[in-house]
């Protein structure tokens, strides 16, 4: 690979992760970042410590780099379409415009003909629900990440309490959909148009926080080139350059729905670090640095991720829990290097390689039992 100066607008863990893939391709990576200590900075060539609305900031990036990608989407397109012509953003602005809000994604979905749950957008607060079935779930049109600005609503009670939340908001409303499990496989395009999908992976939360993935997902073969195909759809009709993942619903008569899309590195693709020949944050990179991609291919049986989210409100490293991680067998530890921790937090992960799901996840329990204290798992 030619030497690439690529910039990423964050400096958290995902960029931490492009970071260490970087070091790998021989790309030089440069951030703007909140903190002058957060994850990505030590590895970054270049820190512009600034907040990432910071379009100046952004600015300054752009002219040290021949590429800017992004960490999060939690961007502001019209201002940095002031300057696009000035840089190459990958993914593009026009690419990311219909994905930021939640009703305008599942819009463009619908469209494409895609499978999706039934959908509205109201006022917080202002829209008459009577009639409207519950359960419900009431998702914020932007800035959800991680469980935040998703409720699900089961009575009365619940719904005032999240319309006193998100009074005046626009918000997307559903209904809340029996399931069989949750679903996500993560693709990428490249820059010629080639296209390259990822195995399917099933994705399990709390309070709406993806808490493991196990890897390859245990679905048909139907299924497989179903998501697939939904995958390569979006990667062409967008004309995306760069990694993105995709969340789904398996329903209980086994029907897939896309439930929203991540234009980004993802979380439910950190098992690729270690489970695949080349992974999420090396695809992403070689996308965005206008190599040719090629198929990637597991090379472990089965992986089984397990988040390590924080449970507590602390200062602390938790090396001796993670001493304890680190003895059981066939486990990959990734410490994101936070200083803080507070309930929610993703302060790292833990990929466990087995022959089978079954080994893999019989670890993937005693993780939890050691990292979650007072029966959190």
């Amino acid at each position: 690979m030619n030497q690439q100066r690529v910039g990423v607008i964050g400096g958290g863990q995902l960029a931490w992760m492009m970071g260490l893939e970087a070091q790998k391709l021989g790309i030089s990576l440069r951030v703007q970042a909140f903190n002058s200590d957060d994850p990505a900075t030590p590895l970054a060539d270049e820190t512009i410590v600034a907040p990432l609305s910071d379009l100046e900031a952004t600015r300054k990036l752009a002219s040290v780099c021949d590429v800017v990608t992004f960490e999060n989407e939690f961007i502001d397109i019209s201002g940095l379409s002031l300057f696009q012509d000035q840089v190459n953003f990958c993914p593009s602005l026009a690419s990311l415009a219909p994905l930021l809000d939640k009703y305008e994604q599942r819009c463009y979905l619908q469209e494409l003909g895609i499978p999706v749950p039934s959908f509205k957008s109201v006022i917080a607060g202002e829209t008459d629900l009577q009639g409207e079935a519950f359960s419900l779930v009431v998702k914020a049109r932007r800035h959800g990440y991680d469980g935040q600005g998703t409720f699900i609503v089961k009575d009365e009670q619940a719904l005032d309490e999240v319309w006193a939340t998100l009074q005046g908001l626009p918000v997307l409303l559903e209904d809340y959909i029996p399931i069989d499990r949750e679903l996500a496989v993560m693709a990428a395009r490249g820059v010629n148009g080639e296209t390259v999908v990822y195995p399917v992976v099933e994705t399990y939360q709390r309070d709406q926080v993806c808490r493991r993935v196990i890897a390859p997902a245990r679905i048909s073969n139907e299924l497989n080139r179903e998501i697939s195909a939904i995958a390569q759809t979006l990667l062409a009709s967008l004309e995306w350059v760069g990694v993105f993942g995709i969340e789904f619903f398996l329903t209980e008569d086994n029907r897939i729905l896309v439930n929203e899309i991540a234009p980004r590195t993802h979380n439910s693709g950190h098992y690729t670090l270690d489970a695949c020949d080349i992974s999420q944050f090396a695809m992403h990179l070689k996308a965005v640095a206008g190599e040719t991609l090629t198929a990637p291919q597991m090379i472990s049986e089965a992986a089984v991720m397990v988040n390590l989210l924080g449970y507590e409100s602390a200062e602390a490293s938790y090396e001796e829990t993670r001493q304890q991680l680190a003895s059981l067998p066939k486990t990959h530890i990734y410490w994101y290097g936070k200083t803080k921790a507070r309930p929610g937090r993703k302060l790292g992960h833990v990929t466990v390689l087995g022959e089978t799901i079954a080994q893999a996840s019989a670890i993937a329990d005693q993780i939890s039992e050691i990292w979650y204290p007072h029966d959190y798992h």
